[in-house]
């Protein structure tokens, strides 16, 4: 049953490699890149005292027993009503193998195309290596190379994908699964806490959920006036990103105004989504997010997806239904 679901969730044509092209020297933008001028960005090194700031969360203050849990929630929970997006710092993943996954990332990317091609989106198919949601041949493409696969349950792995990797990737990646289920659970319990919801409506939403990865390579563009920004959206999973070499591109929408995202050294961005957002009746916020290309630096990152059991419904969690407080408008009671 969870395969002809997962068959149905989405699949993508074939795209040629951006990573490819500019290897060989590429020097203009072919027109299926080329987007119109979006708004303008808060430039976070320019305007760091007026730009304002991502909330940073700590994971070791916010599993604390004494005073400094209940003041870490309360910035939790702040930062999912007012942000929808922080970033976690003392996750308790090992950094060792935070290292593990971004050189196995990189040494993917830096593999002769041929040997990626391997790992080719089959039709009709959205794993693989290309891009995801492509469905017409006219459609716009992102300046990035892509590769998404689902890592939990294990038993829906493709057999020709996360199991051939290369070894230290793979490894890396089996690893860095089951630590982020863990990390990811760990915080929707603690957000559950914050809400005063009833943690087993949460628990029962995402237990036993899908977990995807999609490893993002964003190659240097050269003319990104012309292919400015990815297409701005939220996304429907809760997500935790990791950025492989720090460089900046990610951007979020605040206050009607775009804001550049610096990411701290080792630690993770944590997204809400629209799951999430359905789930808290929209007192959590799933907000606009946007990726920009420069035309010097590549930027790598993974990107860790969570989406709610497939065999049940959601909706608002009913303990956080009530007379004063009705469904939110524009939301389904529960939907599958």
């Amino acid at each position: 049953m969870e395969s002809s679901l997962l068959s149905k969730l989405a699949s993508s044509l074939p795209v040629p490699s951006v990573q490819e092209m500019v290897e060989k020297g590429i020097r203009q933008v072919p027109l299926r890149y080329v987007r119109p001028v979006q708004d303008p960005v808060i430039i976070s090194t320019a305007d760091a005292e007026s730009s304002p700031q991502l909330p940073i969360i700590d994971m070791e203050r916010l599993t604390s027993p004494d005073f400094m849990g209940p003041e870490e929630l309360e910035r939790l929970d702040r930062a999912c009503k007012d942000w929808g997006f922080f970033q976690l710092i003392n996750h308790g993943v090992n950094s060792l193998l935070v290292e593990k996954v971004k050189n196995g990332i990189e040494e993917f990317f830096n593999l002769p195309i041929d040997e990626k091609m391997k790992y080719k989106q089959l039709p009709g198919e959205i794993e693989g290596y290309g891009q995801a949601f492509v469905v017409s041949e006219n459609q716009k493409l992102e300046w990035a190379d892509m590769f998404a696969f689902y890592t939990l349950p294990t038993h829906i792995r493709k057999p020709y994908l996360l199991p051939m990797f290369p070894l230290q990737l793979r490894e890396g990646i089996e690893a860095y699964a089951v630590e982020l289920e863990k990390l990811a659970l760990k915080l929707l319990e603690y957000m559950a806490k914050a809400l005063k919801m009833d943690a087993n409506e949460m628990r029962a939403v995402f237990e036993g959920g899908l977990q995807a990865m999609r490893m993002n390579y964003y190659p240097p563009c050269p003319e990104p006036d012309l292919s400015p920004m990815f297409p701005p959206g939220g996304l429907p999973s809760f997500v935790i990103l990791l950025q492989v070499n720090e460089v900046e591109g990610l951007q979020i929408k605040k206050d009607g105004r775009w804001v550049a995202i610096k990411p701290l050294s080792d630690a993770f961005l944590v997204n809400v989504g629209d799951s999430l957002e359905i789930v808290t009746n929209r007192i959590y916020k799933s907000i606009e997010h946007r990726a920009t290309v420069n035309s010097v630096k590549e930027r790598l990152s993974i990107g860790t997806f969570y989406s709610p059991n497939l065999d049940r419904e959601i909706g608002p969690a009913s303990s956080l239904i009530s007379k004063r407080i009705p469904i939110a408008k524009g939301l389904p009671s529960s939907f599958k």
